[in-house]
Order: structure tokens, then C-alpha cells, then sequence
């Protein structure tokens, strides 16, 4: 069966793939199958030319590139690769949020300089107890709850629909849930439903003590109010591992010690992208096999 692969992929994923299937880099009648990244995605003109394509394949959990609803009125199936980074995107959005409140990398940068044998580091601000919400609580945002439990966070949550059976107080949109809490974490899906999700207004409401956090997509962001409430003290922090244009960063964000820059990181460890390297190929498999998939997108 001929797999196009759109962009390039883990070596891991490479190997199984060579080994198993005929693996193209340009579209052509008989590829069955596409295999691409959630920065990549399938584009309706890449699917116009596969009139053969049956599944698209993501590695990653997003798949906000690929045109789903396009793609299955063409009868394409398409699948992602969820659960198996929650863990290490979990896990960064916390590391974030305590090194932008306790300024780690900053006072990292701060030894460096030699500027300790000139006089202290500023005082920082505490991690535990803070009123944290979380805008999206599907996988990744129950699982960084569920961390924050442990910092004695006072939780709070906005997601399209309530969350049946979680503790946590539940606000009816973005600014509402800003205007409850000190720190916002951004866990909720990319796409065009979500973009400038979390606009001036809400950061506005968010305010100047309060601190963001984005392990999400930086379209969910409106970008430049970022940098000017960052440049001008609308708030007092931010983590930032994801950009609308990666991997270019905003020029103003690059001389601010309040402000963590990642360059999109949160699933980028060994084990994770292994996991999700072998959840891609096993879709595929199964597509080439009964024509179903394994973690379909909903």
C-alpha cells in the first residue's frame, strides 16, 4: 500500500513505516493513506489531489491543519494520537507555572549575568494556594487539576459544556473564569472554533497580579494583546510554549524575565513521543487492516 508522508517524522515512526509500507513525499493516484504532523495537517488541496486517499493519520494529538469535515465528506477517516502525551503536557504547563511564579529560568539568567554578587534576586510570588483555572478540561486539563491538587490549588474550570462529576467551580465563559483566579492555564483545542479564545478582554479581567499559562495552541491566544498586556503590566506573567507563527516569537517577548519562552516543548520527551510514534503506526496498521482505526478523531 503507498503512504504519503507530508512532512518529516521521528525516526522511530520512519523505520516502522519503510519497513511495512511503500512511503512517498509527493502525492500521487494510488497513495491510500496520508501520515502527517499536527503542525502539518492534510490541506483540502493535498486531498484533491489523492483521489485513491482513504485515512489520514496525525501524530499528535491536534488535528486542527486537516479539514476533518472535508475530509470525511470525501469518505476519509482520520485519526490523532490522544492520552499518551497527557502526562508530559500536564507536567509542563505545571513546571511553567511554577517558573514564571517563582521566576526560576529568570534568576537562572540572573547567576549567569553575575549579577548575584551585586545584590538579590527580586522576591517571587508563591506557588501553592494560588486560584488556578483551567480553560478546556478535557484530558490535559483534568490532568493538570489533578497536579494543582497537590499545590493546594483553589480550582476553577470554562470548557464548551460542564464536566460531569469534577470538583472544581465551573465559570460560563473565558472572562468570567479570568476575572475568578490568579493564574489561567490554556488546555482547551486549537482550531477555528477556539481562535482569540482568551482575548484583551479576558486578559483584561485576568488583570495585572495575574499570570498565564499556554500549553494549548497560540492561535487560542490573540497575540498581540499578549505582548502588550506583557510589555505593559496588563498582567504579571506569562508561560508561553506554543506561537501563532512558530517558531518565530514576538520581538518584545525576548527581553522580558516574566515571561517563559518554550519552543513548543510540552510533549517532547523520549517516552512520549516513542508512545506516540507507536499509536500513529498501530492507526495505521489498522487501517490497512479492517479499514477502522484506533483513535479515531471524534
Amino acid at each position: 500500500m503507498t503512504v504519503l508522508r507530508v512532512c518529516p517524522l521521528p525516526p522511530s515512526l520512519d523505520e516502522r513505516l519503510l519497513a511495512n509500507y511503500q512511503i512517498v513525499d509527493e502525492p500521487s493516484d494510488d497513495v491510500v493513506a496520508a501520515i502527517t504532523t499536527s503542525r502539518f495537517g492534510v490541506t483540502n488541496a493535498q486531498i484533491d489531489a489523492l483521489p485513491s486517499l482513504r485515512a489520514i493519520v496525525h501524530f499528535g494529538v491536534g488535528y486542527e491543519t486537516t479539514d476533518v469535515g472535508y475530509a470525511r465528506s470525501r469518505g476519509i477517516v482520520v485519526s490523532n494520537t490522544p492520552d499518551v502525551l497527557t502526562d508530559c503536557v500536564a507536567d509542563l504547563a505545571v513546571g511553567g507555572m511554577i517558573d514564571v511564579l517563582r521566576g526560576l529560568t529568570a534568576s537562572d539568567r540572573f547567576v549567569r549575568r553575575g549579577e548575584w554578587r551585586r545584590g538579590q534576586f527580586p522576591l517571587t510570588t508563591k506557588v501553592s494556594g494560588r486560584d488556578v483555572g483551567i480553560l478546556g478540561l478535557g484530558r490535559i486539563g483534568r490532568a493538570i487539576a489533578h497536579r494543582l491538587t497537590g499545590f493546594d490549588a483553589s480550582l476553577s474550570y470554562h470548557s464548551r459544556h460542564r464536566v460531569p462529576g469534577v470538583p472544581y467551580t465551573y465559570h460560563d465563559s473565558p472572562a468570567a473564569l479570568a476575572a475568578a483566579v490568579e493564574v489561567l492555564v490554556v488546555a482547551t483545542s486549537g482550531g477555528p472554533a477556539t481562535a482569540g479564545l482568551v482575548s484583551a478582554d479576558v486578559l483584561a479581567a485576568l488583570g495585572p497580579a495575574g499570570y498565564l499559562v499556554n500549553i494549548a495552541r497560540g492561535s487560542v491566544v490573540d497575540e498581540p494583546a499578549l505582548v502588550a498586556a506583557l510589555v505593559h503590566g496588563g498582567i504579571a506573567g506569562a508561560a508561553l510554549d506554543v506561537f501563532i507563527d512558530e517558531p518565530n516569537v514576538p520581538q518584545p517577548l525576548l527581553g522580558l524575565d516574566n515571561v517563559v519562552l518554550l519552543p513548543h516543548i510540552a510533549s517532547a520527551t523520549t517516552e512520549t513521543r516513542e508512545a506516540m510514534s507507536a499509536l500513529a503506526f498501530q492507526n495505521l496498521r489498522q487501517f490497512t487492516t479492517n479499514g477502522t482505526l484506533t483513535t479515531p478523531v471524534p
